[in-house]
């Protein structure tokens, strides 16, 4: 996300919200980027995990709500045998 000086002055106990749910922020002054504001990093170990260093990067973004994503998916079971007779066998070639 990317906001200005004044916005963020004005906003600025909504983005430390966003900042504190993992969003990075990156602020402007006359379109030109002028910093980065990231959740800190540092876990209770005293390290950065992997997971910590992808999001303070902006590779990836926490989720914005807590639960497993695919709790409401159906269960799905395939047949027994291997991923090419499977595609062989949806694309009709079996």
């Amino acid at each position: 996300m990317e906001t200005g000086i004044r916005e963020l002055k004005d906003n600025l106990s909504r983005y430390v919200r966003r900042i504190e749910a993992g969003e990075r922020i990156v602020v402007t002054a006359h379109g030109r980027v002028v910093a980065e504001l990231v959740p800190p990093s540092i876990s209770k170990a005293g390290h950065r995990s992997r997971y910590d260093q992808l999001v303070a990067s902006g590779v990836i973004r926490p989720a914005l709500e807590d639960g497993d994503p695919l709790e409401d998916w159906p269960d799905i079971s395939l047949p027994a045998g291997t991923a090419a007779v499977l595609i062989d066998s949806d694309r009709g070639e079996a």
